[in-house]
């Protein structure tokens, strides 16, 4: 009710002002009245709506009160307004409400009226939005989502608008056009304003809007004024930015395919490298099928007006990454096809003969020796054909063309036989064929003065540097496990492995169940210091981040087949691990923190304590209430943890198949080490839970899976859940009795009478406090 209170006190209030300024000739009330709807502008010296209102007022009024005050630019209450004031009551409407509605209004109002001192003013109020970022808002506004309901025709109007303001003021104020209006000045200060909205500060937000515009922008030809300011600034920010290089990529991709050639082919055009390609890039080429024709057919067999810098990137672009690298053979196959065509070489020009040999020698250059053997028989058809039908051309550049490519694939294929040599005249055309087998030049290279001009530098200090580098992405970390044949490399990325994960949780949930998968599968290849520690901590964090997806994953492969029992046992110790550590209380800043006193010491079920009766007895004296006049202990405070939540995901996949015997893992039989240690760990995982509401069904699940459990689910299950299934407890705890009395082992005599005291007196302290309050 109250926001429906505040809709309609809002909606009469700016009816009521905009029927004054509409039709009150009086100044000092269309003053109030505008002093009344600046309330609603977010900045100023009149604001005071709440948060609600002006909501309402930029979705449903905002559009009609900036109309009214286009309508009035003529009336006489605007020209009794001083300096200051217009600027207050008049200007700061368009300049402080939702950027995109103002934006709008004021281009339907210049291309309207005709030439006048009110069509100036607007000019005026033009050029303050321009340059006071209200585009960078508008293009933050989209990404956040827009505040009013949108359609895709409102959208296709607010792009037009934009990307066409130099052509629509040229057409409104011709001649007397302003320089901010020009294209190289507009397109300019597009650019900047993309680089800010696509730096979301850490916010989730949406580019397809910007996308789009960027998009629509290069379509209409004006990718090289957007292109001239925003390539270089993404190309330094994505250098050792990964974070930015997921928004160019994501950029990229939200293209639509009817702008995507423009685009692909305007940043191609400008960017400087194959690397900085690929940053800005990604693997477009291989997700977009629109990206993926246009690099590797139309850029290199159908046109062929582009430099040989161009080549140089985009054929780079496609060998630098191993899902790219296919691409780069499809390219130089069909690179093949067309220059030994007889057809292709009689009927196109000679200037697209000598740019499809510059892209064949290139992509030989960028081959490697694998592929090269590989290609052999393909690439001596090409030569042979090739040079066949350039010979034979009555065109001299033709054949000389046809010679130098010979050469060059003879001198690259045939590395100890006898080369190929022509004789034919040297000139610039050749030499830069020539050049297109060098090594690609280095990125960002810089020249220097010569090395006699340099004083040489003491290095009798220096140490060897590693060659790898710690990885500084959970995906690096990743590839480094997988791929890497360096030992140093294993070793940097296993040990940055828990760190990272820790440090970046959303990433690392991204691949949390494969980084498992490797860790469980990873061996110590390389004799790793601490390889074991390093593996289980990382594994263990994993299971903190993403709980539920790791513990399913983790408990479904301890029955499966083809494991050891030293991967089975890893499996029980991360999740006792993980669940010790998701059971800590949860701190105010929402990191968990337990006294170390309280935190829960894994056992190795196969040490036994020296003297079992002291330890037995410990936990009597830990277990045991006394009554006195002393001063009671400060309660316990209930706090939260993660623990609760997924302990079931933890707890009974393990109890679903240990009486299925699989071909290599029998855990009833032969394997009984493993089934100790499993039945240690659920009793932990029961133990930690000991608060939980899954607790009950726990303690129901571990008596029926073990009847010696009994003693430890009584201890640790509150006294609720004890009262919801006493019978039950009492007739499994006949297997004590039956052991107590009859057992051949004294050991296992004198444990089973242990375990009745101590659950006696469990059950007689919980479910009975009122009377033994009554006999102290």
């Amino acid at each position: 009710m109250e926001a429906q209170r505040s809709e309609t006190e809002v909606r009469l209030e700016v009816n009521r002002c905009i029927r004054t300024i509409s039709t009150s000739r009086d100044a000092v009330e269309v003053v109030a009245s505008l002093r009344t709807l600046a309330g609603y502008l977010p900045d100023g010296p009149h604001a005071r709506a709440s948060a609600s209102e002006r909501e309402e007022f930029d979705r449903a009024h905002y559009t009609m009160v900036l109309k009214v005050l286009v309508g009035g630019l003529h009336a006489d209450w605007r020209q009794r307004l001083t300096s200051a004031e217009h600027t207050e009551l008049w200007g700061a409407f368009f300049l402080q409400g939702p950027p995109d509605q103002a934006l709008l209004v004021i281009m339907d109002c210049i291309g309207t009226i005709g030439q006048s001192s009110g069509q100036d003013k607007m000019v005026d109020i033009l050029e303050l939005y321009l340059q006071n970022g209200r585009v960078g808002a508008l293009l933050w506004s989209r990404c956040q989502g827009p505040g009013s309901p949108d359609s895709p025709q409102l959208r296709e109007t607010l792009l037009g608008r934009m990307v066409s303001l130099p052509d629509l003021m040229a057409n409104r104020l011709y001649p007397h056009n302003r320089p901010l209006f020009l294209s190289a000045q507009y397109y300019s200060l597009l650019a900047q304003e993309f680089n800010v909205s696509v730096s979301a500060d850490g916010q989730d937000c949406s580019l397809r809007f910007v996308a789009q515009l960027l998009g629509k922008t290069c379509v209409q030809g004006h990718s090289e004024h957007l292109f001239k300011d925003l390539v270089p600034h993404l190309s330094a920010s994505t250098r050792s930015d990964m974070v930015w290089q997921r928004v160019c990529w994501r950029l990229m991709e939200d293209i639509p395919d009817r702008w995507m050639e423009s685009v692909v082919t305007g940043l191609v055009q400008v960017v400087t490298g194959p690397a900085a390609l690929a940053r800005i890039l990604g693997n477009l080429v291989v997700k977009n099928k629109k990206s993926q024709f246009v690099l590797t057919h139309k850029l290199l067999l159908l046109q062929y007006k582009y430099e040989t810098c161009v080549l140089r990137t985009l054929l780079g672009y496609l060998a630098q990454d191993r899902e790219r690298r296919p691409l780069l053979i499809q390219v130089l196959r069909a690179l093949c096809q067309a220059w030994s065509s007889s057809s292709s070489v009689r009927h196109t020009p000679v200037e697209q003969q000598l740019y499809l040999s510059r892209a064949l020698l290139l992509c030989v250059s960028l081959l490697s020796e694998a592929e090269l053997q590989e290609l052999r028989a393909e690439l001596m058809q090409c030569m042979l054909g090739g040079m066949q039908c350039h010979l034979d051309s009555n065109v001299v550049r033709i054949r000389r063309i046809g010679m130098v490519v010979g050469e060059c694939l003879s001198s690259r294929l045939n590395t100890q036989e006898a080369r190929l040599k022509f004789e034919y005249e040297q000139d610039e055309e050749t030499k830069e064929l020539v050049s297109m087998m060098d090594p690609f030049p280095p990125e960002d290279a810089v020249l220097t003065d010569s090395d006699d001009e340099l004083t040489p530098y003491d290095m009798s200090d220096d140490r060897e540097m590693t060659k790898s580098a710690p990885p500084r992405y959970i995906r690096d970390c990743l590839e480094g496990l997988i791929f890497s044949e360096d030992p140093t490399r294993v070793e940097l990325s296993l040990q940055a492995a828990e760190g990272l994960v820790r440090k970046n949780p959303s990433a690392a949930r991204e691949v949390s169940v494969e980084l498992t998968k490797v860790l469980l599968h990873l061996e110590d290849k390389y004799s790793t210091p601490s390889f074991l520690a390093l593996r289980q901590a990382a594994m263990v964090a994993l299971a903190v981040v993403d709980s539920i997806p790791v513990a399913e994953y983790l408990t479904t492969e301890f029955y499966s087949v083809n494991y050891s029992l030293r991967q089975r046992m890893d499996i029980l110790e991360v999740l006792a691990l993980s669940a010790q550590e998701l059971s800590k209380p949860i701190a105010e800043q929402g990191r968990p923190s337990l006294p170390p006193s309280a935190a829960v010491t894994l056992v190795d079920p196969q040490s036994v304590p020296s003297n079992w009766r002291q330890v037995v007895e410990q936990r009597i004296q830990s277990k045991t209430r006394r009554f006195g006049k002393s001063g009671a202990p400060a309660p316990v405070t209930a706090t939260p943890n993660r623990y609760a939540s997924v302990a079931g995901f933890f707890f009974f996949p393990l109890l679903q198949s240990y009486d299925r015997p699989q071909v290599t893992f029998d855990l009833l039989g032969s394997d009984h080490l493993v089934l100790g240690r499993l039945v240690h760990t659920l009793g932990l995982l029961m133990h930690l839970a000991v608060n939980a509401p899954v607790a009950t069904q726990m303690g129901r699940s571990l008596l029926d899976f073990v009847p010696g459990g009994s003693a430890g689910t009584g201890l640790e299950t509150p006294a609720a859940a004890l009262q919801l299934f006493h019978y039950f407890l009492m007739s499994s705890c006949v297997h004590y009795t039956d052991v107590a009395e009859g057992d051949a082992d004294a050991d296992c005599r004198t444990l089973a009478m242990q375990a009745l005291v101590l659950l006696d007196k469990s059950l007689r302290t919980q479910l009975e406090p009122s009377a033994l309050d009554l006999k102290s």
